[in-house]
């Protein structure tokens, strides 16, 4: 897929909640939204980004789980003008909810991310791995007694994290990519 021919219909954060949401789920969206908070330290390493990221985001605005991830993502965007994100309705995308299927099905949040030029970099998305660790803890019981799971943090905090990890990484590899490296001529 030609994920760069998708881009131009994407949606802004505001955008895709005021054609999508119902009254009731943007209140659930808004109030989750204000429940974010990010780390001087995280705030700093992503005005510290040199390279454009293009992130097409599919989402359902009727989705729990994107209702606790997807406004994460708006809050790192809002921090540096080199992460641009654009949102598509799953159900009004078909081809690009299939073109991203997780384990089989059109689950959401589904994620891409591009270079500058479109160049795919990475998927992720549908729960990241804090989140399932929480949930696969209460089917198991104690799933993670290894300390992997930072001491008192919120799950919230650890999901944050865990997004921002996702982002740094593509941007790592958007910095040291020798392509990019030689157009940018550094």
């Amino acid at each position: 897929m030609d994920f760069m021919q998708k881009w131009p219909s994407g949606l802004g954060y505001t955008e895709f909640l005021d054609k999508y949401a119902t009254p009731e789920q943007r209140r659930r969206w808004d109030d989750f939204h204000a429940s974010v908070t990010l780390t001087a330290t995280q705030k700093e390493l992503l005005a510290s980004f040199r390279r454009d990221m293009l992130v097409l985001v599919v989402s359902g605005a009727w989705c729990g789980d994107c209702i606790q991830q997807v406004p994460i993502l708006d809050h790192f965007a809002r921090e540096t003008p080199r992460l641009q994100i654009k949102y598509f309705d799953r159900d009004d995308n078909p081809d690009l909810a299939d073109e991203l299927s997780i384990c089989g099905g059109r689950r959401v949040p589904s994620i891409v991310y591009l270079a500058e030029d479109g160049a795919q970099c990475g998927r992720g998305g549908d729960r990241t791995i804090s989140k399932y660790r929480d949930l696969a803890s209460s089917l198991d019981g104690a799933f993670c007694p290894t300390g992997l799971v930072a001491p008192g943090q919120s799950l919230l905090a650890n999901v944050t994290q865990d997004w921002l990890n996702d982002i740094e990484r593509i941007q790592l590899m958007l910095r040291t990519s020798s392509r990019l490296r030689q157009k940018h001529g550094d």
